[in-house]
């Protein structure tokens, strides 16, 4: 019986999109985090939308609920949302790609929706335990905005070496 590398390059992928998005910010803080705007990087979560259209992975949920408690533990320091979202994500992911075939525009759209309610539910967690008091149009010209575009730019650079990577690994 012939053991699938996705097995390894999934897990893996997941904590290198996870840390690229912590480096990316880091390293364009001045760009990504200004008085006009904030833009959040979300390549992990490019990385699991990738890996239900284009591979099998063993216990998606698992690695949603560890990559969760990763963020909150490594840029937190404590257990917060992304515990209980990012697993969220994955489902809704699952239920809305049993309605469609692949493509370049399905998962594009799939992910944006993925994007936009993660961004939009970390706010709201945000706004009912008061760390946040921004309102909701500024948060979307200010937050979801310019999110869903820097995430949509690296969607198109990077969706074609993920699917070969993902379905390459997967055979």
């Amino acid at each position: 019986m012939r053991i699938s590398k996705i097995r390894y390059y999934y897990p893996l992928g997941l904590f290198i999109a996870l840390f690229l998005d912590g480096a990316l910010s880091d390293t364009f803080a001045g760009n990504f985090f200004n008085s006009n705007s904030t833009i959040e990087s979300r390549l992990f979560l490019l990385w699991i939308v990738m890996s239900v259209f284009f591979a099998e992975v063993e216990h998606p949920y698992f690695w949603a609920v560890t990559i969760g408690l990763t963020f909150d533990l490594f840029f937190t320091g404590i257990i917060g949302p992304f515990f209980m979202l990012v697993p969220l994500i994955l489902y809704l992911t699952k239920v809305m790609y049993s309605f469609f075939t692949p493509s370049f525009i399905v998962v594009l759209l799939i992910y944006l929706i993925d994007i936009a309610l993660f961004t939009l539910l970390f706010y709201w967690i945000n706004v009912l335990i008061g760390f946040t008091s921004v309102s909701l149009a500024s948060f979307i010209s200010g937050t979801l905005g310019p999110t869903l575009a820097f995430n949509l730019a690296a969607f198109v650079i990077l969706y074609v070496p993920i699917k070969g990577l993902m379905e390459l690994a997967s055979r």
